[in-house]
């Protein structure tokens, strides 16, 4: 049974290009497989790229709107089997590929004659125009790119090594900015043999930054002194530095958030800054007496909940 075409996109059969090709791409963004969690999208997604595939060629859809079929079958998209040799039910002959052939009767359907179909060869499609081919299999190859790049977005080339290939293939991709890890941007025909291309995302490593999620998270070290009287630091973030206050009496392990510091397009995430405290390693004589001095003058006990 062919499928409703316009049914699948939610668009009325006098619906305009723009209106068909504005409502393919949200359910486009909705179905995909790669962002979708319901439990058909990859069986939707399928259909709708069927749907819009014919209702975008002008053609394919008058084929449609006339025979049900975007190939002009009158039987629909389904095709028709004939019966084996013999007769139909009917009384055509469908044996062979000579007189009363399977041309012959489309043309008598349509008064138009059988002699253009006629001259195909018999391993051809007669409705289609031609032999079916496949689409080579999509290829997917992993990719690491610099959390500067994902936070900003923007065009990066890549020289990759496809699979089967020994020559190194240079490809211009444009990153969209806060593009999530693990997921994948299609290069259409960029694959061998024409095939479409999926780049798999991975973050690099960074000296400085942990990712969680959305939000950049980054250790900052700090002196005893600086802990204790308070300070006034420069945090290098991925989208340049930012003057940070430190209170007096910071602990190790304090976290402090600058807001929309994180990765994301539209919803944006934060960076969040650690306190680490850090003991200098050399103590000289100066500074050991002043250590002591501090212990002498201090009643403070960071232990009270120990037995």
């Amino acid at each position: 049974m062919a499928l409703d075409y316009y049914k699948i996109l939610g668009v009325d059969k006098n619906a305009s290009d723009d209106e068909i090709k504005k409502q393919y791409r949200r359910l486009a963004r909705k179905y995909h497989p790669d962002v979708s969690k319901l439990r058909n999208a990859e069986k939707r997604f399928k259909e709708i790229n069927e749907a819009y595939d014919v209702l975008k060629s002008k053609e394919k859809r008058a084929n449609y709107d006339q025979f049900g079929s975007p190939d002009g079958n009158p039987w629909g998209a389904g095709g028709f089997t004939p019966p084996p040799g013999g007769r139909s039910s009917q009384g055509d002959d469908f044996g062979g590929f000579g007189q009363g052939s399977f041309s012959d009767i489309f043309g008598k359907m349509f008064n138009q004659g059988g002699s253009q179909r006629s001259q195909r060869s018999p391993f051809d499609d007669p409705f289609s125009g031609g032999p079916k081919t496949s689409k080579p299999e999509a290829q997917t190859v992993d990719v690491s790119v610099d959390l500067e790049d994902i936070y900003n977005g923007g065009n990066k080339t890549f020289v990759l090594t496809m699979p089967g290939q020994q020559e190194p293939k240079r490809l211009k991709v444009k990153i969209p900015k806060g593009v999530k890890e693990g997921q994948k941007i299609r290069l259409s025909g960029q694959g061998n043999q024409g095939s479409d291309l999926f780049l798999k995302i991975n973050y690099k490593k960074h000296s400085l930054y942990q990712v969680e999620g959305p939000d950049i998270m980054l250790d900052l070290p700090l002196t005893p002194w600086e802990a204790a009287l308070g300070t006034q630091v420069s945090i290098p973030t991925l989208g340049g530095k930012v003057e940070m206050k430190i209170p007096p009496g910071s602990q190790g392990g304090k976290k402090m958030r600058l807001k929309g510091r994180g990765l994301g397009n539209k919803a944006v995430g934060d960076q969040y800054v650690t306190i680490v405290i850090k003991i200098p390693p050399e103590t000289d004589k100066k500074l050991a007496a002043l250590y002591e001095k501090m212990k002498n003058l201090s009643q403070y006990n960071p232990r009270p909940h120990f037995p």
